[in-house]
């Protein structure tokens, strides 16, 4: 039996949001199912998550190796209490290096990813592209050039980094989210004004710093039960667009969301005490931990400006945040959800 009611008489199940969204543009009103069937259509897509969940998972544990179906049980078993700690909670990845390059790293990532999702986590993805960009670059007759550590971003650069990032990398991942078996939404900083930036300062172009962040667009995506994809390239209110560092972008939308965690994918294992002996990993740190590491010369170079986005990013609210190699096939699942981990957890 179909009643009709106002807009706002009932909440909407997923089924009745969609009927919204077509009826509300003529008729300001719309026929919803009984109660009875609305359940049953929640039942119904509870059904096709965890359908979608399992068969991610059987896949993602088949390819790390041989194991019997009770070992696929006991590993999915061991993992419930950390996707029961987690359940709608938003985790920020910022994915890059060796886990972009390598096709079956990216396929491992993407999947863990939409597992993630299928299980009730909500994951963000935040994007650089370096080498693609360094590709197209030399294509085109320009010679990439960088300034510690930092892309130097005349005008001919930014135009190239803008088209790589958002038109080429950024679709490309929300296409292998998609045929995952996710259901994801490409950004840049941009979309939505999400992210308006001013020039960072000295000869390096247009490298920009972030001034502000509009995450209403995310958030409503995140609600939604749809996997954001950001490439970061952002305006300032001019709309003149900014080559933003991934790290920094990633770590400012985890604020902005009040993330449980951000995640940098990095090509080493994580915080360590010689970077030449895996034994001395430090697997957890406080930040007055993290800060006598940097003052004893123990983090150094590169490192400095992760180290730094994480204290940041906890100072404004993120619950933890997390260095982790993405070099190692489905690190993003054992850090999340294995007691042991698979990188630095820092914390404040």
């Amino acid at each position: 039996m179909a009643i009709l009611v106002t807009c706002s008489t009932l909440p909407l199940c997923p089924a009745q949001r969609v009927s919204h969204s077509i009826s509300t543009r003529g008729l300001g009103r719309l026929a919803v199912q009984s109660p009875a069937a609305c359940g049953l259509e929640k039942r119904r897509w509870r059904l096709q998550d965890g359908v979608r969940a399992q068969t991610v998972a059987n896949e993602v544990i088949s390819r790390s190796g041989h194991y019997t179906a009770k070992d696929r049980v006991d590993i999915l078993a061991e993992a419930l209490p950390f996707i029961q700690r987690f359940q709608n909670k938003i985790v920020v990845v910022k994915y890059g290096g060796a886990a972009m390059k390598d096709p079956s790293l990216k396929d491992g990532v993407i999947k863990d990813l939409v597992l993630l999702s299928c299980v009730g986590l909500r994951p963000v993805l935040v994007h650089g592209g370096g080498p693609e960009i360094n590709s197209w670059l030399t294509k085109l007759g320009i010679e990439p050039k960088f300034k510690n550590g930092v892309r130097v971003t005349d005008a001919a650069t930014m135009e190239v980094v803008e088209m790589v990032l958002v038109g080429k990398v950024n679709k490309s991942l929300v296409s292998l989210i998609n045929r995952a078996g996710g259901t994801a939404v490409g950004l840049c900083g941009k979309d939505g004004k999400l992210l308006t930036a001013r020039q960072y300062g000295g000869d390096l172009g247009f490298v920009g710093e972030i001034t502000n962040v509009n995450i209403g667009v995310v958030q409503a995506l995140v609600d939604g039960g749809v996997i954001p994809v950001i490439a970061t390239v952002a305006a300032d209110v001019n709309g003149e667009a900014y080559n933003i560092n991934a790290d920094t972008a990633a770590g400012e939308i985890a604020a902005s969301l009040g993330a449980e965690k951000l995640i940098l994918m990095t090509d080493v294992p994580g915080l360590m005490r010689d970077p030449k002996d895996i034994e001395t990993l430090i697997k957890e740190a406080s930040i007055k931990q993290v800060r006598g590491l940097v003052e004893e010369g123990i983090i150094s170079g590169g490192m400095i400006p992760k180290v730094e986005c994480c204290v940041r990013s906890l100072a404004q609210g993120v619950h933890a945040t997390h260095i982790i190699d993405g070099r190692e096939p489905h690190s993003l699942l054992l850090e999340i959800l294995t007691d042991e981990g698979a990188g630095t957890m820092i914390t404040g």
